[in-house]
């Protein structure tokens, strides 16, 4: 467990760096240099969406969807078991002489159940996967953080990084061509 190193003269712990970029091609070119370093608790912070972005900063493809096709194919499992456990095994009852399991006859649980688990799994795997809620984060101790939704782009690391040391970090993150690097207060 890595512990955020503290401030001198017993101030807050220190949070980590944010780095001000005033350009899309700063911030993309500044993100692969901070993905190549090494670090791996950082992000970067945009006022919208930037093409080639998941690739500068080396993200993979999540494991959301192998979680929901999990979670619907238990739920149509659930379903299927339920309802051959209660038409064919617990209280067999004769109807004209139909069989007393059918699998036409179960689509529409089925399909809900289908639906309903996938739907919970993709709910509370993305607030897992995401660690949500995170009532405080550290990035909004900056004033200068307010333009995140504006017209700056951001990258913000993390001290728990296993790669952060409060001195190369911040000159590392100084060569990085950023207008400002700011020291995060948690």
């Amino acid at each position: 467990m890595n512990v955020a190193p503290e401030q001198a003269g017993g101030r807050e712990a220190l949070f980590g760096y944010l780095v001000e970029f005033e350009t899309v091609d700063q911030v993309l070119h500044a993100a692969a240099q901070v993905r190549d370093a090494g670090f791996t608790r950082w992000d970067v912070h945009t006022p919208f969406p930037v093409h080639g972005m998941d690739r500068a900063m080396g993200i993979r493809y999540t494991k959301l969807p192998l979680l929901v096709l999990t979670g619907g194919l238990t739920g149509m499992g659930l379903a299927l078991l339920m309802q051959w456990w209660m038409n064919a095994y617990n209280y067999p009852y004769i109807i004209s002489g139909k069989p007393f399991f059918s699998l036409p006859a179960n689509i529409p649980v089925v399909f809900e159940l289908t639906v309903l688990f996938s739907a919970l799994t993709t709910v509370f795997g993305m607030l897992g996967l995401n660690q949500l809620p995170t009532w405080r984060h550290g990035v909004f101790s900056s004033e200068r953080f307010a333009r995140a939704t504006d017209d700056r782009f951001f990258i913000s690391v993390e001290a728990s990084d296993p790669k952060f040391d409060p001195q190369r970090t911040a000159e590392f993150l100084g060569r990085l061509g950023g207008s400002e690097v700011e020291a995060l207060q948690a």
